[in-house]
């Protein structure tokens, strides 16, 4: 043998030693698959002999024949877990694919932490349980946890319609020598509502009537989206009816009219109304009626300034306390209960002021006067300013 062959032979040899030297246990490093079979594949990493890699660490869960993941010629990732002995040592590209996406997840991470990003890095999070505090999902086979109160916006009690779906999230807690990986969806939803908020507060405007969308219904109101921000309908805003529970009036998912009554940047609050894009029954209702007619009905209410009477179920009108009786009185019970059926004259019906007013006096005067009403002027329902005079500014018609 010539002293260049073997030259170049003892060079071989050194570098092959040095890569040896490099491959150590828990290193990933790029492999060729040099031979398939049914039960494993041989991976080269230049390391003295080709290691072979059992079906069960190729993948997860366990293919039925290794050929159904690598072939021959194949790159691929693999991670030493140990080397040397009868078979050269073992691999595992189970754990190679892991480490990759643990670094992929750092990144990420890093990423999303930079306060100049405008846009973040997401990761798509198949959820598969329901666990103490919270769900347990997968990401690129690894295994990770959203707690309950990160799934969210607001608090979600029944998390079981979660499971199955595949959402976007945030790696926010990342140990992965504890194989640890804590997600968020919240973080996320609060980037995107934070952008669409800013997006809808530049255009949006009061007085404006918008379409809608019920989100969530609470005690005190309903919660509409109004595209990607969610303004709150006070139960009292919901309909011009009293409302008792607001599922009585609207259901989640409902597109709805809403009319917006106050814009609040600072505190990212809407206000909205639905009963203000409707008109109001009352004008309805008082329309039907008159000034100068008369009409009977119930006392329903007592008050320190008058009487409260039910012309129609719903529909009240107030008789002033001067106008209750034909002698001074100091309060309404001196002249009627609740529960009295009592004849009445509309002495005005005040559709500004949502306001009816009505006179017992006038319907006994008149009534008692009925054979001498053609010859009395026309017209004569001059009282209407001293009634709205007599009755303070609280007396409104309740509904």
């Amino acid at each position: 043998m010539s002293d260049d062959l073997k030259n170049e032979e003892m060079g071989n040899w050194l570098e092959d030693s040095e890569n040896f030297k490099n491959l150590q246990p828990g290193m990933v490093v790029e492999g060729t698959v040099v031979l398939v079979n049914r039960e494993e594949a041989y991976v080269d990493i230049g390391y003295k002999q080709e290691i072979a890699i059992p079906k069960k660490e190729l993948a997860h869960p366990e293919p039925d024949s290794a050929e159904e993941v690598v072939k021959q010629g194949d790159k691929i990732k693999v991670y030493i877990q140990s080397l040397g002995g009868e078979n050269g040592g073992v691999l595992s590209k189970i754990k190679a694919d892991a480490e990759v996406v643990w670094d992929d997840l750092r990144a990420i991470r890093a990423h999303n932490e930079n306060p100049d990003v405008e846009e973040l890095e997401t990761v798509d999070a198949k959820i598969t349980n329901i666990v103490k505090g919270g769900l347990t999902a997968t990401v690129n086979g690894l295994r990770g946890f959203i707690p309950a109160s990160q799934m969210d916006l607001h608090f979600v009690k029944d998390l079981s319609s979660y499971v199955g779906q595949t959402v976007k999230a945030l790696p926010i807690e990342i140990e992965s020598h504890k194989r640890r990986l804590v997600l968020s969806r919240r973080q996320l939803l609060e980037r995107e509502r934070e952008t669409k908020q800013q997006e809808v507060f530049s255009t949006l405007n009061v007085g404006d009537t918008i379409k809608g969308t019920v989100k969530r219904l609470v005690d005190y109101g309903a919660f509409i989206d109004i595209g990607g921000v969610d303004g709150l309908a006070h139960i009292s805003d919901l309909s011009w009816e009293r409302v008792t529970q607001p599922s009585d009036v609207l259901k989640v998912g409902q597109e709805v009219d809403v009319y917006v009554k106050d814009i609040n940047p600072d505190s990212h609050r809407i206000s909205l109304s639905i009963k203000q894009t409707q008109r109001d029954p009352w004008l309805d209702k008082a329309e039907q009626f008159k000034e100068g007619e008369f009409i009977e009905g119930k006392i329903v209410k007592l008050a320190r300034f008058g009487a409260f009477m039910e012309i129609e179920p719903g529909f009240d009108g107030l008789i002033p306390m001067g106008e209750l009786s034909d002698r001074r009185i100091e309060n309404a019970d001196e002249a009627v209960a609740v529960g009295d059926i009592v004849k009445v004259k509309i002495l005005r019906v005040d559709l500004k002021r949502k306001r009816i007013s009505l006179s017992i006096n006038r319907a006994r005067r008149e009534g008692a006067n009925a054979k001498f009403r053609p010859y009395q002027p026309k017209g004569e329902v001059k009282v209407a300013e001293e009634v709205e005079a007599a009755a303070p500014a609280e007396a409104t018609v309740e509904e």
